[in-house]
């Protein structure tokens, strides 16, 4: 029998895909097209202590095997979240990882502590690595002494599980990883969007109205499955991987890079059953293969 079920350091969870932060709001605009308890996990969008309305417009842009985004995190605010969509829910008993952002170590500290034993609540994910707000987001996930700062402050005031989210916007991915283990981390997810840009040739001018946006989709999947390998070499904790999964095939390299669940993002746009198709897809795999569960593949192209 085929056992799709992933273990993730403290996290147990009924299979290995997930929604990733960002790319299914909270839910709610999917609900009617699939069952949301089938997900791995339901990572929400960057959630802030106050509302926020985001960038200006335009903040998304297409391109070549991809999209560029500037949505600047927009969201309706802790209180909102913890009234109205967290109850949400809850009747659709899917696993929540709420993924929280903050302006400063203390707006981090604030919401981990907020959040800490929340009916509900499965997990955090911090996101360090957004590219699409001026302050907080990068700044927090390119140091190495800014990690590692931030991370001890947040798992002291956390009794949830915690996923660090890195950004690929660095020259050594392996060493950020490093010290997010070193500090407190339970799991880390890579990877965020590359910073990238397009210009509008007609009016002579950047496209997006943030100028600069996070590029994603089927574009990056070599550069993350490349950081997705290094990392997991380089640290003992479980990792998340993503960037440009569309296809089971796609999946299949993250995993045998070392990752022992995968989150799914852009592809949601193009095709919003890409989750349940990715679930199905896996466990075929697991089948055609005589295989038991994914453990028998994770890591398998780590080459000693």
């Amino acid at each position: 029998m085929v056992n799709l079920e992933a273990k993730l350091g403290p996290l147990k969870l009924k299979n290995p895909v997930l929604a990733a932060s960002g790319t299914f709001a909270f839910g709610e605009e999917y609900s009617s097209l699939l069952e949301l308890e089938k997900l791995g996990a339901l990572v929400v969008k960057g959630l802030t202590i106050k509302p926020r309305q985001g960038n200006p417009a335009p903040r998304i842009v297409e391109t070549p095997a991809g999209m560029l985004n500037a949505i600047g995190l927009q969201n309706p605010g802790l209180e909102v979240f913890l009234s109205r969509e967290l109850p949400r829910l809850k009747y659709y008993q899917v696993a929540v990882i709420v993924n929280i952002a903050g302006d400063t170590e203390e707006d981090y500290v604030t919401l981990a502590r907020e959040l800490s034993g929340v009916e509900g609540i499965l997990a955090l994910e911090l996101n360090l690595s957004c590219p699409n707000v001026k302050k907080g987001g990068i700044l927090f996930g390119t140091s190495v002494q800014t990690i590692d700062r931030l991370v001890r402050k947040v798992r002291q005031a956390c009794n949830l599980p915690l996923i660090v989210k890195l950004s690929p916007n660095v020259t050594d991915i392996a060493e950020l990883a490093r010290a997010a283990e070193n500090s407190g981390a339970d799991i880390l997810s890579l990877v965020n969007t590359l910073r990238g840009m397009v210009i509008d040739v007609t009016a002579r001018r950047p496209f997006l109205g943030n100028i600069t946006g996070g590029l994603s989709g089927p574009a990056i999947r070599p550069v993350a499955v490349r950081m997705v390998y290094e990392v997991c070499r380089a640290v003992n904790i479980p990792v998340i991987g993503m960037g440009g999964i569309v296809s089971v095939k796609d999946a299949l390299q993250f995993f045998m890079a070392g990752a022992r669940a995968v989150a799914v993002g852009t592809a949601n746009f193009i095709d919003p059953y890409t989750i349940p198709r990715l679930i199905s897809g896996l466990h075929a795999y697991l089948e055609s293969e005589n295989l038991s569960s994914m453990e028998e593949i994770i890591g398998a192209a780590q080459i000693v």
